[in-house]
């Protein structure tokens, strides 16, 4: 063996170890990446849960997480002499951090009121900290390396293709995985573990480099604190979700599910059953019989024998059409399927198990998705029983597009009838529905009714062409309880504190219900 042989294998061996190294430093990095977009996602979902989401705080999260990326990336300039220690000390920090976001929030939110103001904190932060990621890692991957401007370029590469591919990760994982089958507290609970794994692997790879080995035990046992924390949480989130959460509704929690769209909750106190969407009161069996009543028979004209209802997954509008002798083909669209699914067992009791029957066809899936796609005149009949459009998302079907898109499956005559809000606490936003239904060339006849537990609440009856519809009770319609046609001719009278306003359409463009209705009643 000759003397220059120990050198080539030593060169080998180093050489081995630099590429393993860097190699792991970037699946750390793909992972904090991954960890970082999630927590974005779960302070987004946390605004429209807590506070109804909308444009503007959806805008203002994204545009300051990314403005804070920026400030975190600045601030870390006097760390980068000792990038490995900061690297480790900014992904534990954001771990912890990130992991009881969510809980935080939540616990706040339920105790104490509005938490636009700790969203916001909560963003600058978190971005800050993921903003100071990539100049340590820059700094780390460059070490032993001579900065020629090729090899810079190669590096940024290598780190660009880590991070972004890491985000992927985390904007599928967050929807499909983690919200649905952990929730907001548990699933942001459980990206802070995984980012202080990261931060753990990193340290046993970079920190025993360059620091003496009692600082190296420290800092994994900090570590190990934190992780210790955040499997505590892991486990007692359901404690604190039903604690919390109990404190936002008067009645208690009989079924809760957190499904990729909404937070569904279901109350009972003695015999008024409740369903809550995102917060939002949907229907109390007190009452709701006015409501779907006043929804359904106006929509039935002189005998429709094919009905198709768009949202409504609770089964209350199917459950009246099942009453009425002739209508024999139901088809229910419906978007989220844990509402079909909870409307099946239980929400039963309230719609008599009307989606099982073999009259009732559920498609689920999205509304406007679904009509695109349906081009045959089939529906004698259009129940439109959709949530209040006080997002961009539901925004959409309140547009003139959609209502056009309605009147293709209309068979002629048809009629369309839509839920549209108080004409009292949401004043503007029920005649803009009225507006944008016309725009779409229907005639309309707008009528309201009082329920007691939403108040005084609005409709449109809508026909195609120029001739506007009156409301009648079918002839065939069974025993009601509250409406009959004395009823639904008083029902078509407007004071004029609440009259008529002719309004600009709301379209795909232009969503003008959105703001209507984060205005509210003017």
């Amino acid at each position: 063996m000759t003397a220059a042989e120990p050198q080539h294998d030593s060169t080998i061996d180093k050489t081995v170890t630099s590429t393993r190294w860097r190699a792991v430093l970037l699946a750390a990095v793909a992972a904090c990446a991954a960890c970082g977009i999630i927590y974005e996602l779960a302070l987004l979902t946390l605004s429209t849960s807590l506070n109804g989401g909308g444009i503007v705080a959806t805008s203002l999260i994204v545009a300051g997480y990314i403005a804070a990326l920026g400030a975190g990336a600045l601030l870390v300039k006097p760390l980068l002499h000792s990038a490995a220690i900061a690297f480790v000390a900014v992904e534990a920090l954001l771990g912890v951090v990130g992991g009881l976001s969510a809980a935080g929030l939540y616990v706040m939110f339920s105790f104490f009121g509005g938490s636009l103001l700790m969203l916001a904190l909560g963003t600058a932060l978190i971005g800050a900290l993921v903003g100071a990621e990539v100049p340590l890692l820059m700094t780390l991957l460059q070490q032993g390396r001579t900065a020629e401007p090729t090899e810079t370029g190669r590096t940024l590469a290598n780190l660009n293709a880590a991070d972004y591919s890491g985000a992927l990760i985390g904007g599928l994982v967050w929807p499909f995985l983690l919200l649905p089958h952990l929730g907001m507290i548990r699933g942001a609970a459980a990206t802070g573990i995984i980012n202080l794994c990261a931060a753990a692997v990193v340290s046993v790879y970079l920190l025993r480099r360059v620091v003496t080995l009692r600082q190296l035990i420290t800092a994994l046992a900090s570590l190990g604190l934190a992780l210790a924390l955040l499997a505590t949480l892991l486990v007692r989130a359901k404690d604190i979700e039903t604690t919390s959460r109990q404190r936002l509704y008067a009645d208690p929690i009989i079924a809760f599910r957190q499904s990729a769209y909404q937070e569904i909750v279901v109350t009972r106190r003695g015999n008024d059953m409740r369903l809550y969407l995102d917060g939002g009161l949907q229907f109390s069996t007190r009452d709701e019989y006015r409501y779907t009543e006043s929804l359904v028979y106006p929509a039935l004209g002189a005998g429709a024998r094919s009905v198709l209802v768009l949202g409504g997954g609770d089964g209350l509008a199917a459950r009246e059409l099942l009453r009425v002798p002739g209508v024999d083909n139901i088809v229910q669209v419906e978007l989220d399927p844990a509402v079909v699914e909870m409307a099946r067992t239980t929400m039963r009791s309230a719609n008599e198990g009307s989606l099982d029957n073999p009259r009732v066809h559920i498609a689920t899936g999205d509304a406007m998705t679904w009509l695109r796609a349906a081009r045959t005149p089939s529906f004698d009949a259009v129940i439109v029983d959709l949530p209040d459009p006080d997002t961009p998302v539901l925004g959409r079907l309140y547009s003139t597009e959609f209502y056009a898109l309605v009147s293709r499956v209309l068979t002629p005559g048809g009629l369309m009838v839509v839920q549209s809000g108080s004409p009292y606490s949401t004043r503007t936003a029920y005649w803009r529905t009225v507006s944008t239904i016309a725009a779409a060339g229907y005639a309309i006849t707008p009528y309201h009714v009082y329920v007691p537990t939403f108040g005084d609440w609005g409709f449109a009856l809508a026909r195609r062409g120029e001739q506007a519809p009156q409301p009648t009770v079918p002839h065939n319609a069974p025993p009601l309880r509250y409406l009959n046609q004395s009823t639904l001719d008083a029902a078509t009278v407007f004071a004029p504190d609440v009259r008529r306003q002719n309004l600009e359409p709301s379209t795909l463009e232009h969503p003008r219900i959105v703001e209507d209705m984060r205005h509210g009643y003017d």
